[in-house]
């Protein structure tokens, strides 16, 4: 074979691989996602996974709260809103407005919604009812229920979050927050508040503060199996909500996600998984 027939030969077989690999690589697109603090942790560990399986798809997060995410879904601005609580009357009904649809909710994991104290106070066990007239202002002493003379301080996220709206609703009864209650932006904040302060008393996640005593509800303690089986009397799911039934990359994800590799990532960051996972 003469120079030049080599020299037409290889470049013939260059253009057909870089025609090969343009076919075989994957579109690039992106995935939106916003929501809920109290999963941003999990999110951000699932995105991550994901895009190291599936290097054509970038997925953004984004916090800002339950209802913060799913009005940027309802506006068309995200494809998932990541939330702590299921989706308000009132949500659906924009919903249907715009997308004429109620929208579409996975059930991604589960999670005891833990009542945080400070290791120094010598309250392990608070009755349900208990909880309630703390945050309502009717129990305003530790000496109340079992700890020393000292004024109990309140912690409860902000408005936007669905943590607030779920504590509020199950375990308020849908009574207001009294208002010797101290808002905080994020779980993470009432983790550090509580860890400062022997005398507070904070609530979210069950991931969240593992050097704090996470109170036991009733005699209950928000372990994994008692969250399982829905013995732990403050139990909820977290949920990955779309506009409309998901498709493409998102359902991809969101497959992704309730497959056994995403659920183990649920495990790893301290949630409970749908189904038992080594």
């Amino acid at each position: 074979m003469t120079t030049l027939k080599r020299f037409l030969f290889l470049l013939c077989c260059g253009l057909q691989a870089c025609a090969t690999s343009r076919e075989l690589a994957p579109a690039a697109t992106s995935i939106r996602l916003k929501g809920s603090d109290t999963m941003i942790t999990l999110v951000q560990r699932w995105a991550e996974e994901f895009m190291q399986r599936h290097p054509g798809v970038a997925v953004y997060v984004e916090g800002g709260g339950t209802a913060t995410g799913i009005a940027a879904m309802i506006k068309g601005e995200v494809d998932i809103s990541a939330a702590s609580r299921p989706l308000r009357s009132v949500e659906a009904r924009h919903l249907a407005a715009r997308h004429h649809s109620i929208g579409v909710a996975s059930l991604v994991a589960k999670d005891g919604l833990s009542i945080y104290l400070h290791p120094r106070n010598p309250v392990r066990n608070l009755s349900l009812a208990q909880v309630r007239d703390i945050y309502l202002g009717r129990i305003t002493s530790w000496q109340e229920v079992g700890g020393r003379d000292e004024a109990i301080v309140a912690l409860g996220r902000s408005p936007n979050s669905g943590t607030y709206l779920y504590f509020q609703e199950h375990v308020l009864e849908g009574q207001a927050y009294g208002n010797h209650v101290i808002s905080l932006p994020t779980t993470a904040a009432i983790v550090a508040a509580v860890q400062k302060d022997s005398t507070a008393i904070g609530y979210g996640g069950i991931a969240y503060g593992r050097q704090l005593v996470h109170c036991s509800i009733d005699g209950v303690s928000p372990t994994e199996a008692a969250v399982r089986r829905d013995h732990y009397p403050i139990t909820r799911y977290l949920y990955l909500y779309t506009a409309r039934k998901p498709a493409g990359a998102t359902k991809l994800f969101i497959d992704w996600v309730l497959s056994k590799e995403g659920q183990r990532i649920v495990k790893e960051v301290n949630y409970v998984p749908l189904f038992e996972v080594p």
